[in-house]
């Protein structure tokens, strides 16, 4: 197993005095986990500050500035071992060195500090060292005693840097720890790249997590040439497993190929079109449990560069087309926030509403049956052309033309037994691949399987490489079938 390095930069330690509301800090308690030096996760159980001044702090993994913030060992500090760090109104943790580009999941623990009520944070990313911030996936709220891990997409092209923000404004203060940062290949390492490094024990988020795989992908040479990724290149139930359809980068520049990665699902992402290319994502029993609702909180997307034009539901009011899910709201229902996300404007198209209702409606219904029923699904949908028709009529864009109407609208759904090694099963011929071309058009059948067809067919219309995962001859033995539609629903 390879590590990505990075060097760590000589820091200052700071010199200050106890906060009024700090206690001695204690030693970590026997068997307390610690990652190698320079390693992450950062769990704080080196370096000291005992007062909320702002300065540099020599952590195991590099130099960290703490504005309003400090380490805490007290009984009162929500810890993970020894310590953890602790932040008031204003206060920030700010990474002052960067983690190599590849990074595709960053986890990080939180917990109301002693009896204090809720605390709202931010996680912000830097991609020129430092110069300006992003935020990177929707606020956090931290509440009661016990460590909670929240998830956020890495940039897959870019080295970054992290700043943990404490945004509300009360006396509430917030207690951070063991901060994960992990490439495809593993944690990041601070060590030098000469030195190999073993790699560091699990963190409590791990068991958290282990059924929600981040995807990210590599940076493609160009935004036109799609890499194709030799298996084993991403894990079991990674929402990009089958590929980067596109080539699309994670660079804010690339505004028509834009590689956009949430926690819940992938997209490539046209910012000219104000829809995405493509969406992929990894549907489980795990993520259909339906212990939350629909929350139907359709909104703007505020983690899109903000170049980007901000697509909003009034983009869509009046036009006579849906809101249309890319990954629907009934494939991620595990959690508030896995459906919460699922109603971000980036995950829309204009969809006509009988294709979106009816059609659309009873694959995504097939689909989650088929999972209840002992099967994983890896779906890919995505839209192409330009012109539809709605309720009210044909049209070709929305928005005084900031929001593209498309003529086509696909899925591919591969079916697995549930099961580890998937991408090797597929390789290995246990997968069934159903894939479907709507027209984006008001007067469609209700019966999805009357537009079954074969992927070669959806590449060939749209140029993407949908399969770009798998090798050469797999795609092409599975990507000439046209399924036979079996066990469809009967409507």
């Amino acid at each position: 197993m390879r590590f990505y390095t990075l060097l760590v930069l000589p820091a200052v330690l700071a010199c200050s005095q106890p906060a009024a509301d700090s206690q001695p800090t204690t030693a970590s308690p026997a068997g307390r986990r610690q990652a190698p030096a320079g390693a992450f996760p950062e769990t704080f159980e080196t370096g000291s500050k005992g007062a909320y001044e702002t300065a540099d702090v020599a952590l195991s993994t590099g130099p960290w500035l703490f504005t309003e913030g400090l380490i805490g060992g007290t009984e009162q500090d929500h810890k993970d071992g020894g310590h953890a760090a602790r932040l008031r109104a204003g206060g920030k943790l700010t990474m002052q060195f960067d983690a190599p580009a590849g990074v595709r999941k960053i986890t990080i623990l939180s917990a109301a500090y002693g009896n204090d009520g809720p605390s709202t944070w931010e996680l912000w990313v830097s991609r020129d060292h430092g110069r300006t911030w992003q935020r990177n996936g929707l606020p956090q709220t931290a509440t009661g005693p016990s460590l909670r891990p929240a998830l956020f997409a890495g940039l897959a092209s870019e080295p970054l840097r992290l700043e943990i923000r404490k945004t509300d404004a009360t006396k509430n203060r917030l207690n951070v720890d063991d901060i994960s940062i992990e490439t495809a290949s593993g944690p990041v390492t601070a060590t030098p790249a000469s030195r190999p490094t073993a790699s560091p024990a699990p963190s409590p988020a791990d068991d958290y997590f282990k059924n929600r795989n981040t995807a990210g992908a590599p940076a493609s040479p160009t935004a036109t040439q799609p890499t194709r990724q030799g298996p084993g290149a991403a894990a079991d139930n990674d929402n990009l497993l089958l590929g980067n359809p596109s080539g699309a980068t994670s660079d804010s520049n690339n505004p028509t190929n834009y590689l956009y990665t949430h926690p819940q699902y992938v997209t490539g992402y046209n910012a000219q079109r104000g829809t995405p290319i493509w969406t992929s994502w990894h549907v489980g029993r795990t993520d259909i449990t339906k212990n939350f609702p629909r929350q139907n909180d359709f909104r703007a997307d505020p983690g899109l560069p903000r170049q980007f034009y901000a697509v909003s539901p009034q983009s869509y009011s009046g036009s006579g087309f849906d809101k249309g899910h890319n990954c629907p709201s009934g494939d991620r229902t595990a959690t508030l926030d896995d459906n919460s996300a699922t109603f971000l404007m980036s995950n829309m198209v204009p969809q006509a509403p009988q294709n979106n209702q009816q059609t659309w409606a009873h694959l995504e219904e097939y689909t989650r049956a088929q999972v209840e029923n002992g099967q994983e699904a890896y779906v890919i949908m995505g839209s192409y052309g330009r012109g539809g028709t709605g309720k009210n009529g044909p049209a070709q864009t929305l928005d005084q033309g900031r929001v593209t109407v498309p003529a086509h609208i696909w899925k591919v759904v591969v079916f697995l037994p549930e099961g580890d090694n998937d991408l090797q099963r597929i390789i290995a011929g246990q997968a069934r691949v159903v894939a479907i071309d709507t027209p984006n058009d008001n007067s469609i059948s209700p019966q999805w399987n009357q537009y079954l067809t074969s992927v070669d067919a959806i590449e060939a219309a749209s140029g993407l490489d949908i399969m770009s995962a798998l090798p050469a001859t797999t795609q092409a033995q599975l990507q000439k079938v046209v399924d036979s539609g079996r066990a469809a629903e009967r409507r």
